[in-house]
């Protein structure tokens, strides 16, 4: 037999022959966009961390809205900067709250156009965590839950088609489901944070959603990134109390928790590429260290081939046109 027998070579040799055999494919489809919302806004404000992301008013999150569907985008997932906080995070589940203002905008404007409601107290409370605090500072997980819930039904109510919890509150899955179901909304599926880490991925967000910490950090209910048996428990728990898509967040430091989920559980998931991926890989391209187009591309396509049906990524405009041309 001539040398070498085998030449993968050959499959590689022109654009077609790649594109033949291409195993993992990225697709706007595949994509979510993620907004941030703020009352009282007029216009939209920059985000100095997050570069090309900025703070929306309602009439400027329709409009972003509008050009992520028209790119093919199925989805955005919102974030509410309330006019005031308190220690109830009392604007998360208000119904003319500032997401549920913009939901039902959005919906008008774009009826086709699928909204996610993310789901946590932080970005409404005036300590920063991601629930309702007992009188020694610490998070109370089942009172918690109890205004997670209330703030799903209100979100549904406004016209969210899908409710996403990011809490990482024991129980909240189930809580959740039980409380759309009572209230009539059987048909809106739940999206969970299943595997949310405590990462130091997360500081541009917090910068563009004002939901530092005032004290402490939120290792006591996030999890901690050196555990992948325990994010593949944490998954199977929120599938067993009704979760329909599971996510794991960050994505790029957590492929490998990304395809034992996806193995594990069999449903849709979901991938969170976070604010400091996207804020490094923006840094990089701006002092011209890397090609931010072959990189966000490289990046995406690596997360769907670890088994995320669905990446979250504020890259997802950019990427769209991208994957078009």
């Amino acid at each position: 037999m001539p040398f070498p027998a085998t030449r993968l070579r050959r499959l590689r040799r022109t654009p077609a022959l790649r594109g033949l055999v291409r195993e993992t494919r990225l697709d706007p489809a595949d994509l979510i966009y993620p907004m941030f919302v703020e009352a009282g806004l007029s216009a939209r404000t920059p985000i100095g961390s997050m570069p090309g992301v900025d703070r929306l008013s309602i009439s400027e999150a329709v409009k972003e809205a509008g050009e992520a569907h028209a790119l093919g985008i199925p989805a955005v997932l919102l974030f509410g900067i309330p006019a005031d906080k308190d220690p109830e995070g009392t604007g998360a589940y208000d119904d003319e709250g500032i997401v549920q203002l913009a939901t039902r905008a959005i919906k008008e404007a774009h009826p086709d156009l699928l909204v996610i409601g993310d789901v946590c107290l932080c970005e409404y409370t005036d300590h920063g965590h991601c629930g309702l605090l007992t009188s020694t500072g610490e998070v109370d997980n089942d009172s918690s839950v109890e205004l997670h819930a209330k703030t799903s039904v209100s979100l549904a109510r406004a016209g969210a088609d899908i409710i996403a919890p990011s809490d990482m509150m024991d129980g909240r899955v189930g809580a959740i489901r039980a409380a759309l179901d009572e209230e009539g909304f059987s048909d809106v599926p739940v999206m969970a944070y299943s595997a949310k880490f405590a990462s130091a991925f997360y500081g541009p967000f917090r910068d563009a959603a004002d939901s530092t910490p005032a004290f402490g950090d939120r290792r006591a209910y996030q999890m901690d990134p050196a555990n992948g048996d325990e994010a593949v428990r944490e998954a199977i728990l929120d599938v067993e109390e009704g979760a329909d898509i599971v996510m794991v967040k960050p994505a790029l430091p957590y492929l490998d928790v990304i395809w034992r989920i996806k193995e594990r559980t069999g449903l849709p998931v979901a991938a969170y590429n976070v604010s400091g991926e996207y804020a490094m890989v923006k840094a990089a391209a701006a002092a011209g260290h890397l090609d931010e187009r072959a990189t966000v591309l490289e990046a995406l396509t690596s997360i769907r081939r670890a088994g995320a049906d669905i990446v979250i990524t504020y890259h997802a405009k950019d990427a769209a046109r991208w994957i078009q041309q």
